[in-house]
């Protein structure tokens, strides 16, 4: 193919370019020449349509919050018929030659196969596993409805696998489930981390109004659902604050989901509002700034079989702005940081509380810790080589000889001001990186 190819993504979960990963997903595809167009949900304000860096965004209004498997399935159904309408929306304005379906859920296989009719192609873009986001939150299924959701979702899953002509998996613990569980031939699936943009995600002098009059702030990034343990931000909190009498540590959660203001209330219930701040949806000037005022950031994420085996972006983020983490010991979550954090076994929350007051009283261990995560982003994790192996499906797909994701190169990393007029650390300069890990200003 000669001419620019038509990419259109279809994303459920979060709006975009809220949803970071698919947002480096679209920049990749329009840097290398491809056209892409988008179908989600619409986040607060948002319009129906908007042209944004070249990506063209179609949005429809999300539903009410479900609840119970009637509810779940009158959204899924209800997402399905706003995509699929959209979608022809799409092809009157181009036709697009690749849909690209990002999970949760997988019914996008069966709109897949109504456009394979016009010569679409599919790609699976696997975020989550949903069979086990189900035995996390419920357990192992005991009674007949129970079993049959449990089954359904494995259908699902099994046919998005098949339907599909290429899979990106987020790690190799995804990759082999296709293999195994979707019986995808190995040469249709491809590791594509969701590695943080480390030109992008770097750095700045840290705002010291964020820390509220305390000496640390300590940040979680990430959703906030019942798997994700931030709940356990929380506990941790409460010992930090009133078993251990340590006033001089201040929380940041940042992020929102369908537990945000259970957890406001717990909060409040505790005593921790002095202490624990919520900020609710961020975007990335926020996270930007944020994480580079705190001294540690968390990974509450409790053992489950999803959790296990998933990627948690929020890690390798800590890590792109030198912030020492604490994290329960989960398989991918070592995969991601090796050496870079402080992990804990899992469950062991007076173990957490115990290393994250050891990490923020040990300065030298902040910076190495730091230091050599912003190292192992830029080296291991970084987006740059993943956004390749996302381009090459696309351009195997299609036959379209793309430019790739980066025709311009990689971009400086010394000093200067970011877009948001943040002051940005030289991380290309060892000395000057190791030291900011530790104070968290330029100096």
């Amino acid at each position: 193919m000669t001419s620019s190819p038509h990419v259109l993504i279809i994303v459920q979960n979060l709006p975009v370019p809220l949803d970071r990963r698919v947002w480096l997903e679209c920049r990749a595809l329009t840097n290398a020449g491809y056209e892409v167009s988008v179908i989600c949900p619409k986040g607060p304000g948002d319009p129906a349509y908007q042209l944004l860096d070249g990506v063209h965004l179609y949005k429809y209004a999300p539903p009410p919050q479900a609840e119970g498997a009637l509810g779940y399935a009158w959204e899924f159904l209800y997402c399905w018929v706003r995509t699929a309408l959209l979608s022809v929306k799409v092809r009157a304005r181009r036709r697009f030659h690749v849909m690209q379906a990002c999970n949760p859920p997988d019914t996008y296989w069966a709109l897949a196969l109504l456009w394979r009719l016009g010569g679409v192609k599919f790609v699976f873009d696997h975020h989550d596993l949903n069979p086990e986001v189900f035995l996390s939150r419920f357990g192992e299924p005991k009674g007949i409805a129970g079993k049959a959701q449990y089954r359904i979702l494995k259908w699902l899953e099994r046919r998005t696998f098949r339907t599909a002509n290429r899979v990106t998996s987020t790690n190799t613990s995804y990759q082999k489930i296709a293999w195994t569980r979707g019986d995808v031939p190995p040469e249709h699936t491809t590791v594509v981390r969701s590695g943080p943009d480390t030109t992008v995600m770097r750095p700045v002098e840290g705002v010291d109004e964020l820390r509220r009059g305390g000496k640390h702030l300590v940040a979680y990034l990430g959703i906030m659902g019942p798997q994700d343990g931030v709940d356990g931000v929380l506990e941790v909190a409460r010992r930090v604050v009133f078993d251990r009498g340590r006033t001089d540590v201040r929380f940041a959660l940042l992020g929102f989901g369908d537990c945000l203001e259970d957890l406001k209330k717990q909060a409040s219930a505790w005593g921790l509002d002095p202490y624990v701040e919520f900020t609710g949806r961020v975007g990335p000037e926020q996270i930007t700034r944020y994480l580079s005022t705190s001294s540690v950031g968390l990974g509450p994420d409790p053992l489950s079989p999803l959790n296990d085996v998933s990627t948690m972006n929020k890690t390798m983020e800590y890590m792109a702005y030198a912030l020492p983490v604490v994290t329960y010991r989960l398989q991918e979550t070592v995969v991601s940081a090796g050496e870079c954090a402080v992990l804990v076994e899992p469950g062991d929350v007076e173990g957490f509380t115990t290393s994250l007051l050891d990490l923020l009283d040990d300065a030298e261990r902040r910076a190495r810790l730091g230091f050599e995560g912003r190292r192992r982003c830029e080296a291991v994790l970084d987006w740059r080589p993943q956004a390749e192996n996302y381009v090459a499906v696309f351009d195997g797909l299609t036959g379209f000889a793309s430019r790739g994701p980066f025709p311009d190169g990689r971009p400086e990393l010394g000093a200067g001001t970011d877009q948001w007029g943040n002051k940005m650390i030289d991380v290309s300069d060892d000395a000057v990186l190791r030291a900011f890990a530790v104070t968290r200003t330029g100096e």
